[in-house]
């Protein structure tokens, strides 16, 4: 419990900026119009694909004996990439739907 203490302590303020970037995140979101919720929500996902350049480079810094840590990149790869093509795929759709008719 002392260590748990401590590390909050030597964190205090990244701790506040986590929480503070909480609040700002449902703020700005919570005021976002409907139109536009689709249309942002595929834009992040496609933005996404952090995730997977950080798996793959935690996957290719982890030891082969650490399973843990491939298995947890493996997902983050495999749910990134899905993350990643359903922005694609909504992004799309939308678009689509301006499309002139022929």
């Amino acid at each position: 419990m002392q260590t748990v203490l401590n590390w909050i302590e030597l964190n205090q303020s990244i701790i506040y900026i986590v929480i503070l970037m909480i609040f700002v995140g449902i703020e700005v979101i919570g005021r976002v119009p409907a139109v536009l919720h689709t249309p942002l929500m595929s834009g992040a996902n496609a933005i996404h694909g952090v995730v997977i350049i950080g798996a793959i480079i935690v996957m290719g810094q982890a030891p082969a004996d650490n399973y843990l840590a491939l298995v947890l990149g493996f997902l983050a790869v495999v749910l990134g990439t899905v993350n990643v093509v359903g922005g694609f795929v909504v992004t799309d759709r939308m678009l689509e739907m301006f499309k002139k008719k022929k």
